[in-house]
């Protein structure tokens, strides 16, 4: 048995329904340089066939960024502080000034969310995108973010999923793998 991320299921046609998948190891020098080099996962998360982007935010992450970047959500500060803790070593230790301080301090989802995002600018539409052309949006659709912080929006699939064009695809365009890896793990 062995554990794989549910963002690289996709690649790998896993559904978790019994199917069988195989293990192979490396058995000369030249082997596992090109296990190691090659076929690593992180870059291999846009394909070469087609330039867009095979893995992306699924299922439970999914729906937790797509709900924590509603507009009326807040956070406290332990619940804050517990969700900082799974940073890492990316994490400058500093928290963002709450955009509530009296009663007591509440920041927003879209503060937390801007914490894992990488330095990139974005701009794109949630699939709650109204399509009759309207100018005025009360849904919060159209996601806005400026040198890594979310400054509109919801996120959804249509911005962190397996489209071309996601925050996934110009992340991993822009930053290269490694922040591209960091950012799905986080």
């Amino acid at each position: 048995t062995f554990r794989l991320n549910l963002s690289v299921t996709t690649p790998y046609n896993a559904d978790f329904d019994g199917d069988e998948m195989n293990l192979h190891v490396p058995q000369s020098m030249t082997a596992r340089a090109d296990a190691e080099q090659i076929m690593m996962v992180p870059r291999n998360i846009v394909t070469p066939q087609s330039n867009r982007n095979v893995m992306g935010i699924v299922q439970d992450a999914l729906l937790g960024v797509c709900r924590i970047t509603k507009r009326d959500v807040y956070i406290e500060k332990d619940v804050m502080m517990n969700s900082v803790l799974w940073l890492g070593r990316e994490w400058d230790g500093t928290l963002p000034t709450p955009a509530i301080v009296k009663p007591r301090p509440l920041w927003t989802g879209k503060q937390l969310v801007s914490m894992v995002l990488p330095d990139i600018n974005y701009k794109g539409k949630s699939k709650s995108h109204p399509r009759d052309g309207t100018i005025f949006n009360h849904t919060d659709s159209e996601v806005l973010i400026h040198s890594g912080m979310l400054m509109s929006g919801i996120v959804d699939k249509n911005i962190v999923g397996t489209s071309a064009g996601s925050i996934v695809h110009v992340c991993w365009l822009s930053k290269g793998w490694e922040e591209t890896r960091a950012f799905m793990n986080q």
